[in-house]
């Protein structure tokens, strides 16, 4: 609905944030959205992957798909954010499996990015503090329950993994701010006249 973009917000604790957000989870024009970042991601997977050398056993990569779900948090809310990360996660394994078994623990990884990216952006505009924090957050999330669920799996020591993704993310935390902060602002204005984002020279603002 057009007029849930004609609000911003200067946090997420607010009724009317999750009011609208929960509106937006029924509006077929947002739903649309979302798969065509599910789409996006999928796509985003063929690129070729940055390739980081942190020990001699092990190669960190650096995937794409973190831009397309970042879009989708700013654009569809938290509560579409939850159920785009589910279904992102379970279509980008059944189109293009990497030998593993599907783990559910990737998924639940997935959905609360997006929902941090969401919590952040939706219903504001895309300024660098709030990039920042967003993807901070992320990459916590990948640090803590990536470095659990590689433990799982493999039954090496949870600190290993911990240590690994901790100096992955932080060495790639400024420069995938940058990709997304030069994303979102080029993508603002457009999305703003499509209707699909918050016009704060425009819009009635909202706080907690």
């Amino acid at each position: 609905m057009l007029k849930n973009r004609m609000r911003t917000y200067a946090s997420p604790f607010s009724g009317d944030y999750w009011r609208d957000a929960l509106a937006d989870f029924k509006n077929p024009r947002i739903l649309c959205f979302a798969a065509l970042m599910i789409a996006a991601c999928v796509a985003l997977s063929y690129l070729p992957s940055i390739r980081i050398d942190l020990t001699d056993l092990y190669t960190a990569k650096v995937t794409w798909g973190f831009l397309a779900r970042c879009v989708c948090g700013m654009v569809c809310g938290p509560v579409t954010a939850l159920v785009f990360g589910f279904a992102e996660d379970t279509v980008s394994f059944v189109v293009k499996p990497s030998g593993a078994p599907y783990f559910p623990g990737y998924a639940l990884t997935t959905m609360l990015g997006t929902l941090f990216y969401a919590l952040f952006l939706y219903g504001a505009k895309p300024t660098l503090p709030r990039v920042f924090l967003a993807k901070l957050c992320t990459s916590a999330l990948n640090v803590t329950l990536g470095a659990l669920w590689s433990s799982i799996l493999s039954g090496k020591g949870y600190l290993y993994y911990a240590g690994i993704s901790f100096w992955k993310n932080l060495l790639m935390l400024p420069v995938q701010t940058l990709m997304l902060v030069l994303l979102l602002n080029a993508l603002y204005p457009v999305l703003c006249r499509m209707g699909l984002a918050a016009n704060e020279e425009k819009a009635g603002s909202a706080g907690i």
